[in-house]
């Protein structure tokens, strides 16, 4: 039967597990740190005591929230032996429907050779699970040091930001041997590089030539990756590559002829 959860219905009706669909619908079924307050930040404290500091989480759509830094306690480790602890927020549902949650340390098992992770509470309160854990930190034990902890939340970022990444942004670069410029357009992390220019200059079958034209920053390729614009006329006779690195270095290769109109486009990842 159909409901109305966000209405007056002169008594109580809107539950949790209401709010925990709506959040699942709208964040998706995985779970995440909020990009509010520290974050559930982890200091190590001493060889058995790590705080988690203060954040928000949204795990299976159930919203927990860390408003003071809390103290935990992690087993001591044994000499010559490696251990993976993992600290988790744990979901409870108990006698009477009665849910909870709760940071917890779940113990590995030592070893001598190469530690795994503990198993930890994988089905869904919204497919009817009743303890769930969603992992944040991992502790690697060696003897009875504690390593540096592995994070293992992703953090959600605002709807700022993904309203930002969708803007698009416009800059420009000179293109060599003219006095136009190619347009640049970034979108998120993608860029596109378009022009229908006249060339000022000749140049004759340049290979790897260093310009001094350089891409402005924010619209520089990644590291594993490069700027490629390419460049002609409808004739063929003019045909260019220009290469752009992470650090807006351009290099030219090609042949291009004084006043002849040549397009140019190219496509290419930012940092």
């Amino acid at each position: 039967m159909v409901e109305l959860v966000t209405g007056h219905a002169n008594k109580a009706h809107a539950t949790a597990e209401q709010a925990a669909g709506l959040n699942a619908g709208i964040l998706g079924l995985d779970d995440y740190v909020l990009d509010v307050h520290d974050k559930l930040k982890i200091t190590v404290v001493s060889a058995n005591k790590v705080t988690i500091g203060t954040g928000e989480l949204v795990m299976q759509g159930r919203h927990v929230s860390q408003g003071t830094p809390e103290d935990l306690i992690v087993t001591n480790g044994s000499q010559g032996q490696k251990r993976n602890d993992l600290i988790v927020c744990r979901y409870a549902k108990g006698s009477q429907n009665i849910e909870s949650a709760k940071l917890v340390v779940v113990r590995g098992t030592p070893t001598t050779g190469t530690p795994t992770d503990p198993a930890v509470n994988t089905t869904s309160p919204l497919d009817g699970g009743t303890t769930y854990d969603m992992p944040l930190y991992r502790i690697p034990l060696d003897g009875i040091t504690i390593g540096a902890p592995v994070a293992l939340f992703n953090v959600l970022k605002p709807m700022s930001d993904v309203w930002d990444s969708l803007t698009p942004v416009t800059g420009q670069v000179r293109m060599p041997y003219s006095d136009r410029y190619i347009t640049l357009v970034r979108v998120g992390r993608i860029v596109t590089a378009c022009a229908y220019i006249t060339l000022t200059s000749n140049f004759t079958q340049v290979s790897n030539t260093s310009v001094n034209e350089t891409i402005p920053k924010g619209f520089r390729p990644s590291g594993d990756s490069r700027a490629v614009m390419r460049g002609t006329d409808n004739s063929g006779a003019i045909s260019f590559y220009l290469y752009g690195t992470p650090e807006g270095k351009m290099v030219l290769n090609g042949t291009g002829y004084t006043s002849r109109f040549v397009g140019i486009s190219g496509c290419w990842i930012t940092a």
